[in-house]
């Protein structure tokens, strides 16, 4: 008979142990579909914010492939104001996209993509001092990945 309550007692405590893994297990899951809901939700709020862009360009019937050819000499007064108010909003997206990778809430794929959207704006000379102006409220960190880019404003 006491050989039988030790067989049932640790029977009891396996079954107890698998149910708290199995708990954990699926708290694990829910916790890595909770990661990719948020990641879903910043990329659509990243896009949202690129049309929201574009379609302020259009609604004041600019072109936004103005933005490419941004350094020419043939830049309407209105055009560059047009993009350095889109600099200073980029500058908080890019700021907010480095902070969101460093916390493991972006892709590399993705961060990459925002790495060439950063040097394309900071290589945007006729908004050069938007980003100068406001790099000392960015993080040291930030600052070190723009400022390690090729600066085609100064060659």
């Amino acid at each position: 008979m006491n050989m039988e309550k030790v067989s049932l007692d640790t029977r009891v405590q396996l079954l107890g142990m698998l149910s708290v893994l199995a708990g954990l297990l699926f708290v694990g899951l829910e916790m890595r579909q909770s990661q990719r809901i948020a990641i879903g939700a910043q990329q659509q709020t990243r896009a949202q914010m690129g049309m929201e862009s574009a379609f302020h360009w259009s609604d004041n019937g600019m072109d936004t492939s103005v933005f490419f050819r941004a350094n020419a000499r043939d830049l309407t007064k209105e055009e560059i104001s047009f993009l350095r108010s889109d600099a200073n909003v980029w500058w908080y997206v890019y700021e907010s996209d480095f902070e969101q990778y460093e916390l493991g809430l972006m892709e590399e794929e993705v961060w990459q993509a925002k790495l060439r959207g950063i040097e394309s704006y900071y290589n945007l000379c006729v908004a050069r001092d938007i980003y100068q102006d406001r790099s000392p409220m960015f993080s040291e960190n930030f600052k070190e990945v723009v400022q390690s880019m090729q600066d085609k404003c100064n060659e």
